[in-house]
This record gives structure tokens, C-alpha cells and sequence, in this order.
């Protein structure tokens, strides 16, 4: 069984994540590989917890404090996706979520970060690696998920926070590239879920896309069913919510752009608040009224 674990999870909510290279969007996919990192961990241990911080809009926030409940980690999620504006501050940021980790309950707790980059890192060099020792001294590990803006410049300074955090295990950097496959089908494989078992070892790289071209999701169900399984039912629930949302959001649009719409001439919508045709009431009182009418001269 994994080590029990306390994991903050900083998502890149900058302008750049409205990109659509990566589908359907550099947030949208970052989101969907949030919701497999969560199930990793707390699949893993049931002592572990995640916690969601945004590192962009008005400055890094907290988004949901380190929990056990996948829907909190969700709210947060779609709460940021109306926040999406400015640059990530990604020091502040860790040092956000160090302090959240620090204050965590569990003790015994492993703690480590995990950070999405998807836009370009204005923090200098020397700035990255300073915070980066600070956090192997207080015993955190941070992990890089490198997509979207992937050039030389970030590369390299994420390279050497890694270097400088980096202890026996974990803390490790990974560069996905934009391709036919999801996001976080192509993290299945790397060592941020893996750890070892990764391809090519600990060491990070864009080993990913390899691994999700193998197998559905980056993982040998014969060398790990347990695991398979679980990415698998994680995608298909994620995929299944996102539809839902997306329907209900269509029909909740369309309802409010029917009771909005007024014919020519008419200072009343269409439909009433009962979804019934405005009139409706109006025009049957009225025929009751001229049938009424119709029978009295008759008689």
C-alpha cells in the first residue's frame, strides 16, 4: 500500500489555460487530471488527502482545504473555470501550500505538492531554486506537470527547482506535449502517478504519451489490475459528470432564452413561469365567455 500522503494540487488558471491545443481546453484537461490524481491517492491510502489551490485570477487561493470528498476538489474546479484571467504567481503559490501542509492533521502525513504549468513562469531562477530549498528542508516534495507553454526557458527553471528539492524520492518534472490523446490519459504513466514504476524510472520526462499509447490508460492491467480498474471507472465517472453539467447547463440556457423571448407587439414573454404559454389562461376565459355569449342568443 502507498504511503499515506497530504497532497495540495495547484492548478495554472492564467489566461493561458484557455488555450484549446489540448482538449477541450488546457483548464478542462488540467481538471480531468486533477480528478485522477485524487483518485490515486485516496485510492491508495485511505489516510491520504488532497487538497485544490488556483495559482492565477486575483492572486493563488485555497480552493479546498486537504479532504477525502472528490466533490469538494470538483466544486472547486468548476468554481476556478469562471476565474480563469491574469499570471500565475507559481511562488507564492507553493509557498500558499506549504503553509496548507503544515497545518495538516495528520502529522504522519507525507506532504507533497503538485503543480500544473501551462503558461510562462515569470519568477526568476534563482527565486525558484531558493523556495525550492526551503521546501526539501521542510521535508516536501513538489512535482511539476509542464504542458502548454513548454519552452526553454521554463523547462529550464523548473529543471532546477527539481534538482534542488529533490531527495531520495519523489519531486519530479513532467512534460506533456499537445497530441491525439487526453491529458490525463498520457499522466497515467509518468511518475507522478506511478512513482518507480514509472517508465524510465523517477526520473520524469514526456514518458507519458508512450505509456497511454500502450495501454487505455498508461497502466499494464496484468502487472496491476487493481489500479487499472480504478483509472478506469475515475475516467468514465469524470466524463459522465461533465456530460450531465454540460446537458443541464444547455437545458437551464435554453429555458431562460424561451421565458425571455416576447412576440411582436406584446409586453409579455412567451411562457409563464409554469413553462405554460403565457396566454393561455387569457384566451380560454375568453372563449368561455363568447360561448356563453353564443348560448344566450340561441336561447
Amino acid at each position: 500500500m502507498p504511503e499515506r500522503e497530504a497532497v495540495m494540487i495547484l492548478v495554472d488558471n492564467s489566461e493561458s489555460s484557455r488555450n484549446g491545443d489540448y482538449t477541450p481546453t488546457r483548464y478542462d484537461a488540467q481538471a480531468d487530471a486533477v480528478s485522477i490524481i485524487f483518485q490515486h491517492v485516496v485510492q491508495g491510502n485511505p489516510e491520504s488527502s488532497v487538497g485544490l489551490m488556483s495559482m492565477a485570477g486575483k492572486g493563488p487561493e485555497v480552493l479546498v482545504t486537504l479532504t477525502t470528498d472528490q466533490g469538494k476538489i470538483l466544486d472547486g474546479l468548476h468554481r476556478t473555470k469562471k476565474n480563469i484571467r491574469g499570471a500565475a504567481n507559481l511562488a507564492t503559490g507553493i509557498k500558499i501550500a506549504s503553509l496548507a501542509l503544515k497545518h495538516r492533521e495528520n502529522k504522519n502525513q507525507k506532504t507533497r505538492i503538485i503543480v500544473f504549468v501551462c503558461s510562462p513562469i515569470e519568477e526568476s531562477e534563482s527565486e525558484l531554486v531558493k523556495l525550492a530549498k526551503k521546501s526539501k528542508k521542510n521535508n516536501i516534495s513538489v512535482d511539476f506537470i509542464l504542458f502548454g507553454d513548454i519552452d526553454e526557458d521554463n523547462e529550464k527553471k523548473i529543471e532546477n527547482f527539481v534538482k534542488a528539492v529533490k531527495g531520495s524520492e519523489g519531486s519530479n518534472m513532467v512534460t506533456i506535449p499537445p497530441s491525439s490523446s487526453l491529458l490525463s490519459d498520457q499522466l497515467l504513466a509518468t511518475p507522478i502517478i506511478l512513482g518507480s514504476r514509472a517508465p524510465g524510472g523517477s526520473g520524469g520526462g514526456d514518458a507519458g504519451a508512450e505509456g497511454a499509447e500502450e495501454f487505455p490508460y498508461g497502466v499494464d492491467p496484468s502487472m496491476d489490475p487493481e489500479l487499472a480498474l480504478a483509472l478506469r471507472m475515475s475516467v468514465e465517472e469524470e466524463k459522465a459528470r461533465q456530460e450531465r453539467v454540460a446537458r443541464e447547463e444547455a437545458e437551464k440556457a435554453k429555458k431562460e432564452s424561451l421565458e425571455s423571448v416576447k412576440e411582436e407587439g406584446e409586453d409579455q414573454p412567451l411562457l409563464d413561469e409554469n413553462g405554460q404559454a403565457s396566454g393561455s389562461k387569457k384566451d380560454a376565459d375568453k372563449g368561455s365567455k363568447s360561448d356563453d355569449a353564443d348560448k344566450m342568443d340561441t336561447s
